[in-house]
């Protein structure tokens, strides 16, 4: 099963995910494995920010999520800003459980908030970098950067009754 969380840069896809993480680590039968897109750019360390680039990392973090997913032993989670259409389409049709989540929050706000100081850099997607929305989305989430939200969004996505997630009983 694969949880995709995308949008912009400092949107909350990490954020959103690691919370997750916390409310299904000991509930689950399956391991959680999350990737996140900056840190496993890090693993390869010869990729830039320039838009060629960011579309190599999305092929490697879809080739490998489509690996690990068909050993079925995992619940994967993704956070990535995922500016390939392409390998979004490629990943949702290799796989049938894939649920993919997108953290809308305007252009002008991230600029404002500027966490990390993303925004003063080069090669930022959004500013520098075309993006288009991501299309057929399982949930779209206007996100408040209130933590009551957060978890508001969270258990959406535990309670819905199509995504088959295993627990384990108590």
């Amino acid at each position: 099963m694969i949880f995709w969380f995308t949008g912009l840069s400092g949107s909350g896809k990490t954020t959103f995910s690691k919370y997750l993480i916390k409310k299904m680590n000991k509930k689950i039968k399956k391991k959680i494995i999350h990737i996140d897109g900056d840190s496993f750019r890090l693993i390869f360390n010869d990729l830039g920010y320039s838009t060629k680039d960011r579309i190599k990392n999305s092929e490697r973090v879809c080739k490998l999520v489509n690996f690990l997913n068909k050993n079925g032993k995992f619940l994967i989670i993704v956070s990535m800003v995922s500016i390939s259409s392409k390998w979004l389409k490629w990943i949702r049709k290799k796989n049938s459980d894939y649920y993919q989540f997108f953290i809308d929050v305007p252009i002008g706000i991230l600029k404002k908030r500027n966490i990390r100081n993303i925004y003063k850099k080069k090669n930022i997607v959004g500013v520098h970098i075309k993006y288009e929305k991501p299309k057929k989305n399982y949930f779209v989430f206007y996100n408040n950067f209130k933590k009551p939200f957060l978890k508001k969004s969270i258990l959406e996505i535990l309670n819905d009754k199509k995504i088959k997630i295993e627990f384990k009983r108590l």
